[in-house]
């Protein structure tokens, strides 16, 4: 199922430009013309000039992906119309009166929120919306527009009382213009290209159309370590063992099983998508078409040699020799650099906090996460966040391991592989043949998908590493996880 389509302006339309405009020509008129000291000047002068500059940076910087997130000056602008009209007539109305007033205007914000956000067939609808806090500019600003009656418009005689009033006018005008302006300049996305909304985070789109009891699983099976389930397999890899030495003789030197196994990995999610999926704040994920792979690499091959994490990300359509070069490329910087990648650093920089504030900056950290809310460049150095973690047991010359999951993060797949080994078997005709296989463990969110599912998407897995060959090309088709 293709994502809902949203709404996006470019800074490329004169009508974005002129909306911004008039949010900044509404800021900077209300810091001039506005007087209002004490502690009305937060409501009637600090709020509505934030709102609108914030209003006027988000449609010129971010309007084509977030536009969305417009709503949240609007909500503000919602704010101040009522901080005003309860200066201005609280006196003289009801408490009925003001609470429906109020109602008013939660509408308009909330049916903005709605509309920029997946609504988009009630675009038009947003038009007649924003004439309610028009009319509430007119409203408040009555005694400018009755004075026209008296003050000599018409005759050129224009009172001092009148032009006072006009000016107090102005920074509303402005404001509420930029708003239809805005309206008027955006348009929806290309049908079957997901952009973020509201619920989804930095790295993933959140899945909203999971059976209800897909929903509530994750709220009952908090930790991703008390959900994990285990599996087992062995990978046949005669053909492998000669795809590897055919690309190491094409000038591939230091391909190996590795990358088999991630571009194997890769062609797979291409065809069953949930696989790329991750549980964060109890709610189901997707990482779309970003594969994203974390290794732990070591400089070199002992026990006191430092490591780091590496993270490459891939793509469903990426072939063997794609992640040969990716990952190559990772690896290099790691080896052929001090140890100071970002990742060390920032541990580094954790490692300086004492103990007890390193322990809230921790819980912090982890609350960010929950909502959605840690910065982009923590989740990017994070060996803790991505699709899949391989680590290979068999450089160290054991058997592969159940590697645990991390409940910080969002890993929901850890992937272990062993040396290679030899087994003797018997044919049908009774003949014994030696082969040589590759053990590998999984470690398993349950929470993302069914058992069915991961049965399907290890039998195709297994296919793939029978015939490496077919790694060579991109899938024919990429599947699209659902909504």
């Amino acid at each position: 199922m293709d994502r809902k389509i949203t709404l996006f302006v470019s800074n490329k339309n004169v009508l974005t430009w002129l909306s911004a405009l008039c949010m900044i020509g509404s800021a900077v008129a209300r810091i001039l013309v506005v007087g209002t000291k004490g502690a009305d000047a937060w409501s009637q002068i600090v709020l509505p000039v934030f709102a609108c500059v914030l209003f006027a940076l988000m449609v010129l910087e971010a309007g084509k992906e977030y536009f969305y997130k417009t709503a949240i000056p609007v909500w503000l602008i919602a704010i101040y119309f009522f901080f005003v009209f309860e200066a201005v007539d609280f006196q003289y109305m009801d408490t009925m009166i003001t609470v429906l007033y109020a109602i008013t205007l939660i509408f308009v914000a909330a049916m903005y929120t709605q509309i920029t956000a997946e609504k988009t067939n009630l675009m038009w609808l947003l038009i007649p919306i924003l004439l309610i806090p028009l009319g509430a500019v007119f409203y408040l600003h009555r005694s400018a527009l009755l004075a026209m009656e008296y003050a000599g418009l018409f005759t050129g005689a224009l009172s001092y009382d009148f032009l006072g009033n006009y000016k107090a006018m102005l920074p509303d005008t402005l404001m509420t213009l930029g708003l239809v302006l805005i309206i008027f300049a955006a348009k929806p996305h290309p049908v079957g290209q997901w952009y973020p909304t509201w619920g989804d985070r930095s790295d993933g789109r959140r899945i909203r159309t999971e059976p209800p009891l897909n929903q509530i699983v994750p709220y009952i099976m908090v930790n991703r370590n008390e959900s994990d389930n285990k599996f087992e397999t062995s990978f046949e890899i005669t053909n492998v063992e000669r795809y590897i030495r055919q690309k190491r003789r094409e000038g591939m030197v230091s391909f190996g099983l590795i990358h088999v196994l991630l571009a194997a990995y890769c062609h797979s999610v291409a065809k069953y998508p949930k696989m790329n999926r991750f549980i964060s704040g109890q709610k189901i994920f997707s990482h779309g078409t970003d594969l994203q792979f974390c290794m732990t690499v070591k400089k070199d091959m002992t026990t006191d040699s430092p490591e780091t994490v590496i993270k490459v990300h891939l793509t469903p359509m990426d072939t063997a020799e794609d992640v040969y070069r990716k990952i190559n490329e990772q690896v290099e910087i790691v080896k052929n650099t001090p140890l100071d990648s970002t990742l060390d650093n920032t541990a580094a920089a954790f490692a300086l906090v004492p103990g007890v504030f390193l322990k809230f900056t921790v819980w912090v950290l982890k609350t960010l996460d929950y909502f959605g809310l840690i910065p982009r460049f923590l989740l990017e150095v994070s060996p803790f966040h991505g699709s899949v973690f391989f680590t290979s047991m068999g450089s160290l010359g054991i058997p592969p391991i159940y590697h645990h999951l991390y409940d910080f993060g969002n890993i929901p797949v850890f992937t272990s592989f062993g040396c290679k080994r030899r087994a003797l078997e018997v044919q049908e005709d009774g003949s014994i043949v030696q082969r040589k296989y590759l053990d590998c463990k999984f470690t398993l969110d349950e929470r993302i998908v069914d058992g069915f599912y991961y049965a399907a998407f290890f039998k195709y897995y297994k296919r793939l590493m029978l015939h490496p060959e077919v790694l060579d090309t991109p899938p024919e088709q990429v599947l699209r996880d659902i909504d």
